[in-house]
């Protein structure tokens, strides 16, 4: 990962990254890789809470800034979210609110970043996994927002177990605990858990990965021991996606 990203920030000619930093594991994961390959003084981290955004979600972005020794810019979206949900409170007239909200918080995000890649120069780095990716759990025009993305090809349970690796490799905790600890959640909207939209990542992961990775039949992985709902519903998320 620390090669792919030096080699490809560095051939296309940027030299500087920019890294949506939201105290979550996926970017967390992304700002050290891209420390490693590209030193401290080239990255640049944004934290954009909202209203959803926890208070210890958004003191774990800071530490690990801190931690990291990388500059930490904030720009609240709160403002911007608002400006959008009056400008389309016209069209969305009568109906409840769902994902289309949610997702235009991502999307919010994705075009202050690009903005400020744009403006300075610097490449957006995407920060979603793979399994996230590959189940379509994730916002076009949003998260997806960028020119690379660093952990694409890393299933969610080894993006965990990267995660620990880096701390034992600097012998401290590099990656704040809580950020590894706390469930996974999007935070795009009150008490939001990943797992209630697809399923815990131990359960979805060596689905996944028999499904995509080996191409195994849907009959094959049930042989396996796995359940019919769930490979089912894995097969269903990654085919619509």
């Amino acid at each position: 990962l620390v090669l792919g990203t030096r080699d490809y920030v560095r051939k296309t000619g940027f030299g500087q990254v920019i890294v949506a930093l939201s105290g979550g594991i996926d970017s967390t994961l992304t700002a050290v890789v891209a420390v490693d390959a590209l030193g401290a003084e080239n990255v640049t981290c944004v934290s954009m809470p909202s209203r959803y955004s926890s208070e210890f979600s958004v003191a774990d972005a800071q530490m690990l800034a801190d931690n990291l020794g990388i500059k930490l810019m904030t720009a609240p979206i709160e403002p911007m979210y608002l400006s959008f949900l009056e400008a389309l409170s016209s069209p969305f007239a009568g109906l409840e609110a769902d994902t289309t909200e949610e997702s235009l918080q991502a999307r919010i995000r994705g075009m202050l970043l690009m903005a400020m890649s744009n403006k300075i120069g610097s490449l957006v780095l995407t920060t979603s996994n793979k399994s996230e990716s590959a189940t379509g759990y994730t916002t076009l025009y949003g998260d997806m927002t960028g020119g690379l993305a660093v952990i694409q090809d890393v299933p969610k349970t080894t993006v965990y177990e990267l995660s620990r690796y880096v701390n034992e490799r600097a012998g401290r905790e590099l990656i704040p605990i809580s950020v590894i600890e706390k469930p996974p959640s999007a935070e795009l909207r009150p008490d939001q858990l990943d797992e209630e939209s697809l399923m815990p990542y131990e359960r979805l992961d060596p689905i996944l990965e028999a499904f995509v990775e080996d191409d195994r039949t849907l009959e094959e992985i049930v042989a396996m021991g796995y359940s019919d709902v769930d490979v089912r519903r894995v097969i269903s998320l990654v085919t619509n996606s």
